[in-house]
């Protein structure tokens, strides 16, 4: 069980250090999402939500940037987490316990992420919803489940095992 929770850490890890590697490599590929989510230029045109549209390339870089940001810290703290649990291993179930530390704080800053950011803030703040071009719920929900049914398998203590 054990081998497996830091497995399932460090692979997650790795998920998440693509997505943010994604960004910066490849800006453009999704700069565009983000502008037009944050413009509500797709969304529908009588929707009384569209005084919230930030037109600012300043601002819009800025949440981009803070989206990769927070990518990244997931993904760094997934990483050390998986290698805190791994020197951990061994040790008793409280010890291995209390190593889990940095790995559920990544997998939570995950949760954050596209949970309170893309599907709270994107998705019915800025009306992702509405739009069919650039709709990242789907997406989001993906990164969400994964994140938060590992937060739960990770939470679950182990017993020491028996002489």
């Amino acid at each position: 069980m054990r081998l497996s929770k830091i497995l399932l850490v460090a692979a997650i890890a790795l998920w998440l250090a693509l997505a943010a590697f994604g960004n910066l490599t490849d800006y453009g590929s999704n700069w565009p999402f983000v502008r037009h989510v944050l413009a509500m230029d797709t969304i529908f045109p009588d929707a009384g939500i569209r005084y919230r549209a930030i037109h600012s390339p300043l601002l819009q870089r800025a949440a981009y940037a803070l989206i990769v940001a927070a990518e990244t810290l997931a993904a760094a703290l997934c990483a050390l987490g998986a290698w805190r649990l791994w020197r951990a291993r061994r040790l008793p179930a409280a010890a291995f316990h209390r190593a889990k530390g940095l790995a559920v704080l990544g997998l939570t800053t995950g949760v954050l992420l596209w949970l309170g950011g893309f599907m709270a803030i994107g998705g019915e703040w800025f009306g992702m919803w509405m739009s069919t071009p650039w709709n990242g719920l789907e997406s989001a929900s993906r990164f969400v489940v994964v994140l938060l049914a590992a937060l739960l398998y990770l939470g679950q203590r182990e017993e020491d095992a028996e002489p």
